[in-house]
């Protein structure tokens, strides 16, 4: 077994032994081609758990810089071949990087929240997942988790905490050959975040709690 396998190995039999795991839906993730999943971002737990479950495909998350600062937490994402991005710029090494794992066909995780929520309720897209879906041409795979919000609570009186992801239905952004605005690419995410919001109980919805104002101008579905 190679190092990253038991790096994973390890983290799910952790993960199982501290929460409830419900992993029902990953197997709606299909087992090859490139794909960019897109999920929320609420702590500490989601990327070890999402990513030591979804073995052994070939997944590479996007991580911020600041992520190599502790050595075993940069050590963790070194094994998942992670690439850091800059925050806050227009990190285009990490875009070139972003773009070559699709082309490899592996599945490139993202957060277009950009950072934690702490409280699991959904915070306001970053735009930065559109050029990169229009350029690569990969589909998009919404994806949610939540439970995690009151680990810290639940382990301090020894209990588990449960832990549910949920898988949407792939889609990818129509594209008309002519570059989207900077309107468009804000209408683009924003439709991108609401297929998240869907898959969350209302209470984590936050920034996009009224499902009324979810459009589909920009998604097209007939992938399935």
């Amino acid at each position: 077994m190679t190092v990253a396998g038991v790096v994973n190995f390890t983290l799910r039999g952790i993960s199982r032994t501290i929460c409830e795991i419900d992993d029902t839906e990953l197997n709606r993730i299909p087992t090859e081609g490139p794909l960019i999943l897109a999920g929320n971002h609420v702590n500490f737990l989601d990327a070890p758990i999402l990513l030591s479950h979804l073995q052994p495909r070939r997944v590479v998350p996007l991580a911020k810089v600041e992520t190599w600062h502790n050595p075993f937490i940069g050590m963790l994402f070194s094994q998942w071949e992670s690439i850091p991005i800059r925050r806050g710029e227009a990190d285009m090494g990490a875009f070139r990087e972003a773009l070559r794992v699709l082309k490899e066909g592996k599945i490139l995780v993202i957060a277009p929240e950009g950072t934690r929520s702490g409280d699991g309720r959904l915070q306001k897209g970053q735009p930065g997942i559109v050029p990169l879906a229009i350029r690569s041409g990969a589909p998009i795979l919404p994806i949610a988790s939540f439970g995690s919000e009151v680990f810290w609570h639940n382990i301090k009186g020894f209990s588990r905490t449960p832990f549910t992801m949920r898988v949407g239905r792939p889609f990818r952004l129509k594209y008309d050959g002519v570059l989207p605005s900077r309107d468009e690419r804000e209408m683009m995410t924003t439709e991108i975040m609401y297929q998240i919001a869907a898959l969350l109980p209302a209470k984590y919805r936050g920034y996009y709690s009224d499902m009324e104002n979810a459009t589909q101008k920009y998604l097209e579905f007939s992938l399935e």
